[in-house]
């Protein structure tokens, strides 16, 4: 099976979307299920992870509503308030819908030191007992707290989304490579291959600009705990749905068929237990 383990849907909202600005303007409009379906069948995709966009628990519900209706979606990475007093009852709520596979939290937008913080910890502590996995979305500046983070919780299973954000266009970062290898020694943590497009200079690029980074996530997590992600609709200001999904299969096109099959879907199932 063939899954895209990271892409989102809204209904376009200019207050509650402010982040989608006038430089965005092609993601200014609505993407669903019904836009996203032919792309994939198009591409030979079974069908897709959906991600939060908005950090909160009406776009949680969202995302559930539609993954009820549309079979393309697998599973749901949706928002809670892990620093909430209630965050363990919050959790178990959303965790009686079979789809939904995890919380993810705009880390961001935080400070490096968020990680370490009790309330957060806290909160993290709570997602082994639902079995929900825990979607990274950082800088490469918060690289080092989240590796003490994922070493605190070693049965909490992590996912790094878009490789922890490389500047793409600037080439490779000896601290990005030195905190991705000390992730990758961890055996909790796995990492999408998303959102790479559009960490470029002016979303300009050569698909050989990403291969020095994808042999970094090969080297440290190896093929069974990478993830090919989209990252569609966002991945739009920068390329094509099909662009996109093509870097990823010529760069693997000389792996074996378990390897390509593990990194274009396999893993995905596995890790968020579709």
């Amino acid at each position: 099976m063939k899954i895209d383990a990271h892409q989102h849907f809204w209904n376009f909202n200019p207050v509650r979307d402010s982040w989608i600005d006038g430089s965005m303007e092609i993601l200014q409009k609505d993407f669903l299920p019904k836009h996203l379906k032919p792309i994939l069948e198009n591409n030979r995709i079974d069908g897709c992870i959906a991600v939060e966009a908005n950090p909160s628990e009406a776009e949680t519900q969202f995302l559930l509503q539609l993954a009820d209706e549309n079979n393309l979606i697998k599973g749901v990475v949706g928002w809670v308030d892990l620093c909430a007093d209630n965050v363990e009852e919050r959790l178990k709520y959303f965790a009686e819908n079979k789809k939904f596979k995890g919380v993810r939290a705009l880390l961001q937008v935080e400070n490096e030191d968020f990680v370490l913080g009790e309330a957060f910890q806290n909160g993290i502590s709570k997602l082994n007992q639902f079995n929900l996995t825990f979607d990274v979305l950082i800088f490469p500046k918060h690289l080092e707290n989240v590796v003490k983070l994922v070493q605190a919780f070693p049965k909490q299973q992590f996912v790094i989304d878009h490789m922890a954000k490389p500047q793409i266009s600037k080439g490779l970062d000896e601290n990005w490579v030195k905190y991705i290898n000390q992730l990758g020694a961890c055996k909790n943590v796995a990492c999408k291959i998303s959102g790479m497009v559009t960490e470029t200079e002016n979303f300009n690029f050569q698909p050989e600009e990403f291969t020095p980074f994808l042999d970094v996530m090969v080297n440290a997590f190896g093929t069974e705990r990478l993830l090919f992600g989209s990252d569609w609709p966002v991945c739009l200001l920068a390329a094509e749905y099909k662009s996109v999904l093509q870097i990823i299969e010529n760069y693997f096109i000389d792996f074996s068929e378990e390897e390509q099959r593990q990194v274009m879907g396999g893993n995905a199932v596995k890790i968020y237990n579709l």
